[in-house]
């Protein structure tokens, strides 16, 4: 089973950047495919944000992100980070880590983090 835990979560006014960084027990290459972020903000869905397939390292991102987030992993180390630019205040949200067994998707995780709390101010 592999463990996920994040760091990196806090306060930023609009236009900031945060980075979130995600640190996995074990052997995820032998357990998971791929790794990535969701996120839910008060009252809505948790939604996809980006992932990275761990061996190759491609990367996705959701539309609402993309130019503005970069995901990245360090395969040796077994972490993964997400480098948050250009903060909107609709990027307020909690962030979890998660890690896949195939394509990355909410069907596949094999294992969350606990969450870490990313607040955007205007």
């Amino acid at each position: 089973q592999v463990q996920l835990v994040e760091s990196g979560g806090g306060l930023v006014q609009a236009g900031g950047s945060l980075r979130l960084s995600c640190a996995a027990s074990g052997r995820i290459s032998f357990s998971s495919n791929a790794m990535g972020w969701f996120r839910q903000a008060p009252g809505k869905e948790r939604e996809f944000v980006a992932a990275i397939s761990w061996q190759a390292g491609r990367t996705s991102y959701a539309e609402s992100v993309k130019g503005r987030f970069t995901i990245s992993r360090d395969y040796a180390k077994n972490t993964m980070d997400l480098q948050m630019d250009s903060l909107k205040p609709e990027d307020t949200a909690v962030y979890y880590c998660a890690a896949s067994r195939g394509p990355f998707s909410a069907e596949t995780i094999i294992s969350w983090g606990q969450g870490t709390q990313v607040t955007v101010s205007s």
